[in-house]
């Protein structure tokens, strides 16, 4: 049985490093042009290029979206953008417009075309008229349910990607007019201003005030699949997918470690252990509540914030590992948030356990002790007996 894919998002090159040393076996994201993240830092030509040469040289692949709602004027430059995305050796393209597939059709035929999740892909027929027109692989809309996917698969012959985490949309799959409505900015074609993720004051028919104590919200909790990747990988998923490109390296490392230990778990032992703790780290990590969204039921009550939603930056990522000084035992770190004398740490990494730690003692980078590490990007030394890597993960012991 070929290995299910853990697809990765990454707004920039350096994510697209950090999504492949946290265990991703592919990573997707934009260029400059054409995709519809417009707010994340992106890729260059040149940037793209760079991405290709260092997955290929890892075994691991790179998808560029292109799935944009085009506009007569959006299609200049089109051509030569496709044709520089096949030079730069991209695996595939990822569009929403059907006149992309047949622009590709013409002019790089050989290039592997994914549908997006743009196009809300529900049901087996719509995946059998994809493959027809030369598609290889259909990401489903975020609102297919297990039942459904199961029927695609028996009844389609192509390759399928699933999301397992990562923020809902509020309309299908980012089929919503409201924030071009509200602040003239096309969510389809990369500017959503999330729209749904503000408060409102609700009124009644007549026009009455109906929220006095406090605000009304339409804001959808986020999706996670963790309990049920075992069933994905039996179903025969091709690809599970994480959203995310606009996230921090905390979080890409952070989800990353987690799925890929779920999916390495379940592949050598048959299930997985301890669904609560990787369901918490997410949460910590994510600082929204997930939930299985559409995968088992229509969604509810349960599955929308209305009021009450706080969504408040933790400070649990407290560095990065640089460096570990062998002869001293000493941990050399990048700051990123508070901690001091005392307090009680988590590292995790790719090449390591995750190991608790009690911080006995700081120094900064003159070897001068210190007892608070306050000030962002500092370089400081901790005491570990345990031998860590660079680009290792503290944070916050849960």
């Amino acid at each position: 049985m070929k290995k299910i894919e853990l697809l990765s998002p990454a707004g920039s090159l350096e994510k697209v490093k950090w999504a492949f040393m946290y265990g991703a076996d592919a990573v997707y994201f934009g260029g400059r042009d054409y995709s519809l993240r417009a707010n994340a830092q992106n890729l260059s030509l040149d940037e793209i290029k760079e991405a290709c040469e260092y997955a290929h040289n890892l075994n691991k692949k790179v998808y560029v979206t292109v799935n944009i709602v085009f506009h007569d004027e959006d299609f200049e430059g089109l051509e030569e953008y496709l044709k520089s995305l096949y030079s730069a050796n991209v695996d595939a393209v990822i569009v929403s417009d059907p006149s992309i597939i047949s622009l590709i059709k013409k002019v790089v035929p050989n290039l592997e075309i994914h549908i997006s999740t743009q196009q809300s892909t529900l049901n087996y027929e719509t995946c059998k008229f994809w493959s027809e027109e030369g598609a290889k692989r259909v990401v489903l809309g975020r609102e297919t349910s297990k039942e459904d996917m199961i029927s695609i698969l028996k009844n389609s012959n192509i390759d399928i990607e699933v999301f397992i985490q990562g923020a809902m949309c509020v309309s299908y799959s980012g089929r919503c007019v409201l924030s071009n409505y509200l602040t003239n900015r096309d969510s389809n074609r990369g500017g959503c201003s999330q729209i749904c993720r503000w408060n409102f004051d609700l009124y009644d028919s007549y026009k009455n005030k109906i929220s006095e104590d406090e605000d009304f919200a339409i804001t959808v909790k986020d999706l996670t699949l963790i309990p049920y990747i075992g069933e994905l990988i039996d179903m025969g998923i091709t690809s599970l997918k994480i959203e995310g490109r606009m996230r921090s390296i905390y979080y890409i490392a952070t989800v990353l470690h987690v799925y890929r230990q779920v999916i390495d778990e379940y592949y050598k032992k048959g299930k997985i252990d301890n669904i609560e703790k990787y369901n918490y780290e997410i949460f910590r990590c994510a600082n929204r509540e997930s939930v299985p969204q559409f995968y088992l039921t229509k969604p509810g009550v349960n599955e929308q914030y209305y009021s009450g939603r706080t969504e408040e930056s933790n400070k649990d990522f407290l560095g990065v590992v640089i460096d570990y000084d062998k002869v001293n035992k000493e941990i050399i770190l990048e700051q990123r948030n508070y901690f001091k004398i005392g307090d009680e740490i988590t590292i995790f990494g790719p090449n390591i356990e995750d190991f608790n730690l009690k911080v006995e003692y700081i120094k900064d980078e003159n070897n001068a002790y210190i007892e608070v590490a306050r000030h962002p990007k500092q370089i400081v030394k901790i005491p570990s007996l345990k031998e860590v890597y660079k680009n290792d993960i503290i944070r916050v012991k849960f």
